[in-house]
């Protein structure tokens, strides 16, 4: 089973540039050791429990708290599948099967 979920978690009371915010949420998730990719929109994680991402996610906001962020912003979406698994991977390269060599993040 494969959760494929695209995250991102901001904050909008911090200025045009939120990218130091962004980037200790992403420290997050790279030392969380789940498989990830960071796109410039969003970052999509492959987990086999939601439970996890939700956990990230509770740290993602005690972190920008602490760093003094009142206003957050989350966007979320998931694609669940059963009996799948390394879905990255696996949904670029039936695309890529199909129409030839993509633009990849």
């Amino acid at each position: 089973m494969s959760y494929l979920v695209s995250l991102s978690i901001f904050p909008t009371d911090k200025g045009e540039s939120v990218s130091p915010y962004v980037s200790k949420v992403i420290k997050l998730i790279k030392e969380s050791g789940l498989p990830y990719k960071l796109t410039p929109m969003s970052t999509i994680v492959e987990v086999e429990d939601i439970n996890e991402v939700f956990k990230l996610m509770d740290k993602a906001y005690k972190i920008l708290q602490e760093e003094g962020c009142n206003r957050i912003y989350t966007v979320m979406t998931v694609d669940y599948r059963k009996g799948k698994s390394n879905r990255m991977e696996q949904k670029v390269r039936s695309v890529e099967q199909k129409i030839g060599e993509v633009n990849k993040v």
